[in-house]
């Protein structure tokens, strides 16, 4: 059986796993409950992440039955890791867990994977100016779990909007199977495209699609840890070693998104003199909502800014761009995406007069605006006054309140979802 009919197998498993534990869970209590900084009216079961794990599982052992060989030890420690992930995100989910057990838990996933697997951030590369690698000795080890928790609450952090962490992942997964199978073994990450398919089969109960305006389902803490896990651990294994497939350096831009959210987002708070981790929602989704984008108009942008890293990154190793070079542009990259969140305020307004300027366009062509006579052109004047009148609105509550305060703020109904950090 090809990887193709088994990533269907995982999409099957999980879309039936959701249908199963959906009603079990409002049964259970396994709910996201609403509250003043969430804006779904009813309580929302909390079964994706424990879907996704579970069919990806399934999926799993369809390989196994037909024959494909992978090493147990890597493997039992890949399951192992999120086996633990999942179980403490499904008790947080029911009970609210204290910050210090989930980082433990986190931390221990972090250590199966590095002495369980082997995968280590060992050194980051050519980062030197002779493109000598830059090892890092008894660093390796503290660093790596670093970054795993980095990514896992990056990811956990982004889950603010039906959709968007899924699709982040999907798009990263995407890249580093799609870099695999370029230059790697794909058998080596047989797992990627089951993942994927598995994420892919949750989205079609998290997105917003034609005939539901919100989501049935969400992640929960299960599946943010759970996927920040799987891509941390791709991300590294295929960064590392004699046979690597991307560099340490590319591998930033497949996460680059949730990554520069993160850092902006504490440093921020840190520069405010708030805790790194307080919740709020200054986030880049909720600016283009503030902006006056949907829900789906805003994930859609998001995931093709996080495409966008994707080829950056594969374009480098393509083209085998100096490493020190990529990361030097990655850190460029992220000091304007602070400076973008920091001045938010410009941000917004610049991206107001974008949405309605494209509105009164799309509204002429379907003939649904009132002062439209005919096919002829209006004055520029009628025109500036059309896109003064669109901007206004916004504006005007944005200025009454803080630049980034959403719930003093005008936003249309249906346009915000799962809130959280």
């Amino acid at each position: 059986m090809s990887v193709y009919y088994i990533s269907l197998a995982a999409l099957a498993s999980t879309t039936l796993l959701i249908l199963l534990l959906r009603p079990l869970a409002l049964v259970t209590g396994l709910v996201d409950m609403p509250n003043e900084r969430k804006s779904h009216q009813i309580p929302t079961p909390l079964v994706g992440g424990l879907a996704i794990f579970a069919g990806l599982t399934m999926a799993f052992l369809l390989t196994v039955a037909e024959g494909v060989t992978l090493q147990m030890r890597e493997t039992l420690s890949f399951f192992g890791g999120g086996l633990l992930l999942v179980t403490v995100g499904v008790v947080d989910d029911f009970v609210d867990l204290s910050p210090l057990a989930r980082f433990v838990a986190q931390i221990v996933a972090a250590l199966l994977m590095i002495f369980g697997a082997g995968v280590v951030l060992n050194d980051l590369g050519g980062m030197t100016p002779s493109g000598q690698l830059l090892t890092m000795g008894v660093l390796a080890v503290p660093f790596t779990v670093f970054a795993t928790l980095g990514v896992i609450n990056a990811l956990n952090m982004c889950d603010g909007l039906d959709g968007l962490s899924g699709s982040l992942s999907l798009v990263s997964l995407s890249g580093l199977f799609l870099a695999a199978w370029l230059w790697g073994d794909v058998a080596d990450v047989i797992l990627l495209p089951l993942l994927g398919s598995a994420v892919l089969g949750f989205l079609l109960f998290n997105l917003r699609l034609p005939g539901r305006e919100r989501a049935s389902i969400f992640m929960g803490d299960a599946g943010s840890m759970f996927l920040g896990f799987a891509l941390t651990w791709y991300a590294v294994s295929l960064s590392q070693g004699e046979s690597r497939v991307i560099s340490p350096a590319a591998a930033l831009w497949f996460l680059m998104l949730p990554i520069f959210d993160t850092v902006t987002m504490m440093l921020r708070r840190i520069l405010r003199g708030r805790s790194p981790f307080s919740p709020d929602r200054e986030h880049l989704h909720h600016v283009f909502l503030l902006a006056g984008y949907t829900v789906n108009e805003t994930v859609g942008l998001m995931a093709a800014v996080a495409g966008f890293g994707v080829l950056v990154g594969l374009a480098s190793v393509h083209w085998q761009l100096p490493e020190l070079l990529v990361a030097g542009a990655f850190l460029l990259a992220g000091l304007g995406y602070f400076w973008m969140i920091m001045h938010a305020w410009r941000v917004m307004r610049f991206l107001h007069r974008s949405i309605c300027r494209r509105r009164i366009t799309s509204d002429r062509r379907r003939g649904q605006d009132p002062a439209y006579a005919g096919p002829e052109r209006r004055s520029g004047t009628d025109r500036r006054l059309e896109t003064q009148q669109c901007t206004a609105a916004v504006l005007a509550s944005v200025r009454t309140s803080s630049p980034m305060q959403a719930p003093a703020l005008s936003v249309r109904p249906g346009t915000t979802s799962n809130i959280s950090s």
